[in-house]
C-alpha cells in the first residue's frame, strides 16, 4: 500500500462582520465569530461558503464565492478573523478540489438553512444534503475529503471549527490586513515590481 504524501493544506477562515445578523449570532452564542469560509490556499484569493447572495440582504443565501474587499467583505474596513491551516495529503486535496467543483456546478440546488442554525445550537445531528449553514459546509467539505473531525459535520459552529484536530492557527487579527500583507509578499516573491 502506497503511503500518501503531504500535499498542501486547506484553510478555514472564521470571521466577524458588523452585519445585524452577525451581531445577533454572536450575542446568542456568546462566541467571537459568526461566519466560516474555506479557502484552497493561503492567499485567500477566493473563499467558499454558504452566505448571502446580495450584500444588502441576508436572504437569499446559498453556496457562494467570497472575495476579500468585495461584496459583504468589502463593506467593513475591520473584520476580526482567525485563519487555520489544515494539512492534507495529495489525495485529500484532489478530493477537496473535486468536491468544490461539484458544489459550484450544482450551486443552484443548494441553499442556506435557517433551521440548521437551530440544529447546530441544540446539537441535533441532521443529514446534510442541499441545505447548509456556513460552518456545516466547511465541516462537511473537510469530512468529505478525509480530514478527521471530532463530531458529525452537521453539529459544527464557527467556534467548533477553531478546534479541529491538526488545525494550526496561522493568523489572528484583521482580515483585510492579512490579505494585503500576504499578497504583497507573494507579489514580491515572484518578482513583480511594486511602485
Amino acid at each position: 500500500m502506497r503511503v500518501s504524501e503531504q500535499h498542501d493544506a486547506v484553510y478555514v477562515v472564521v470571521t466577524s462582520t458588523g452585519t445585524h445578523v452577525a451581531r445577533a449570532i454572536r450575542k446568542l452564542t456568546k462566541m467571537p465569530y459568526s461566519h466560516a469560509s474555506l479557502a484552497p490556499d493561503a492567499s485567500l484569493q477566493i473563499l467558499y461558503s454558504f452566505c448571502r447572495t446580495y450584500r444588502a440582504f441576508p436572504l437569499p443565501a446559498n453556496f457562494n464565492e467570497e472575495r476579500i474587499g468585495q461584496g459583504l467583505f468589502g463593506q467593513f474596513p475591520n473584520i476580526p478573523c482567525e485563519i487555520y491551516e489544515i494539512p492534507v495529503t495529495t489525495e485529500q486535496y484532489q478530493q477537496f478540489q473535486h468536491n468544490l467543483t461539484t458544489f459550484y456546478q450544482r450551486r443552484r440546488r443548494y441553499s442556506y438553512s435557517l433551521l440548521n442554525l437551530l440544529w447546530v445550537r441544540l446539537q441535533i445531528v441532521r443529514e446534510l444534503h442541499y441545505r447548509f449553514v456556513c460552518s456545516q459546509f466547511v465541516a462537511y467539505m473537510l469530512d468529505a475529503c478525509g480530514v478527521p473531525l471530532d463530531k458529525p459535520a452537521s453539529l459544527y459552529s464557527p467556534d467548533d471549527l477553531r478546534h479541529i484536530p491538526n488545525a494550526k492557527l496561522i493568523y489572528r487579527g484583521e482580515l483585510n490586513q492579512y490579505y494585503q500583507e500576504h499578497n504583497f509578499a507573494r507579489l514580491l516573491s515572484v518578482g513583480y515590481s511594486v511602485s
